[in-house]
């Protein structure tokens, strides 16, 4: 017992206030003296905390060379092949869509620019003036204006609308240059949800979206936005949706994990019940995330979306090895929620997997016991 409170009075000075902080669904409330605390992630070959990368959920090597070769010479060429020799179809493009448009994004908040500076994000737009015809470009530029809108403006207000319509336009001017191409539907998904769609408008452009691509992960999660009770929708709407899908699944689709997502997008702001996480509806979504997890193919793009939520929810129901075994598959990569909602995704991060270290050595493990 007194080793735990060594290693208790550890973390506290190594955290100082982290685990005690709460922010909405991204916090450890409050670490109690007979939680278990941190052990040493680096044991476990676990990557160090100023070297986690925060840009995706896991490992795209082909999307890390061509980022970095368009931001350095400020070039699109290597954005628009990448694009054009993925599949349309299917999650990988949409993130890779989504990965461009957010760069540029940063870049412009980073580099606004000025009278006769170039501002940040120039590639985008060389790239829409020279190749106007590019479907991957006309995709990406209507991702950029919607994390645009998100990222400088309030919602419900004039400049917020303002951004959104024009993102709604570029969505249109995309779907037209790539018929078949579900990415343009899905950037509007978050349209929708900005302008406050009716629930008949919602649906007809989900429609559009079944028809390209019935079983996109990435779109489900998207279009789950809106029917939570935050947005235009309930936590029973949302339920709905994500059991349905779940429902629908094939066999290793990650649809099952859907419910686990509705969970976390309804978590009370202040958890005053015992044992909550070891519920009978968290258990259950914990569940079928797991089953999915255990079902997919290991090189599919959305499986590190599961396993970063399934690392939240199985710390904080205190079952450390199944936390651990969903570790040892994303660590050093952390673009993906809950951690994204934090103001440093890292150090979010970093809490939960120190405690399920520790929690997983008090319980007897050791780097020697979990398997790889």
């Amino acid at each position: 017992m007194e080793i735990l409170w060594v290693l208790m009075a550890i973390v506290m000075i190594g955290f100082v206030v982290l685990p005690f902080l709460r922010r909405r669904r991204g916090m450890i409330e409050q670490v109690s003296p007979g939680h278990p605390d941190a052990a040493d992630p680096s044991n476990y070959g676990f990557v160090r905390q100023e070297e986690l990368d925060v840009r995706m959920p896991g490992p795209d090597q082909d999307l890390l060379d061509v980022l970095d070769l368009v931001q350095r010479i400020q070039d699109y060429r290597a954005a628009s092949q990448l694009l054009a020799g993925t599949e349309a179809e299917g999650e990988l493009r949409w993130q890779r869509v989504q990965a461009f448009a957010g760069a540029a994004s940063l870049e412009l908040a980073q580099r606004p620019g000025g009278v006769g500076d170039n501002p940040g994000g120039q590639w985008l737009r060389v790239w829409r003036a020279e190749q106007p015809k590019d479907a991957g470009g006309a995709a990406v530029h209507a991702e950029f204006l919607v994390q645009q809108a998100w990222r400088t403006s309030a919602a419900g207000t004039d400049e917020f609308r303002i951004i959104m319509e024009e993102a709604r336009a570029a969505c249109a001017e995309a779907a037209l240059l790539a018929p078949g191409d579900p990415i343009p539907y899905i950037v509007e998904l978050s349209v929708a949800r900005g302008l406050a769609y009716s629930q008949q408008e919602f649906e007809q452009l989900w429609l559009k979206i079944l028809d390209r691509a019935p079983t996109h992960m990435g779109a489900h999660l998207a279009a789950l936005h809106y029917w939570c009770e935050k947005w235009h929708g309930s936590r029973e709407l949302a339920y709905t949706f994500a059991e349905a899908a779940a429902a629908r699944a094939p066999h290793g689709s990650l649809l099952a994990a859907m419910p686990l997502f509705a969970v976390f997008e309804h978590l009370p702001e202040v958890n005053l019940v015992g044992g909550f996480y070891q519920s009978e509806v968290v258990t259950k979504a914990m569940h079928g995330a797991l089953h999915a997890v255990h079902s997919a193919r290991p090189d599919d793009p959305m499986l590190a979306h599961v396993r970063h939520l399934l690392v939240f929810f199985l710390v904080r129901a205190e079952r450390w090895a199944e936390a651990m075994s969903q570790l040892v598959h994303v660590d050093g990569h952390v673009g993906a929620l809950p951690w994204t909602l934090s103001p440093d995704p890292a150090a979010e991060f970093a809490v939960y997997r120190a405690l399920a270290v520790a929690g997983y050595e008090a319980n007897g493990g050791s780097p020697a016991t979990l398997p790889h």
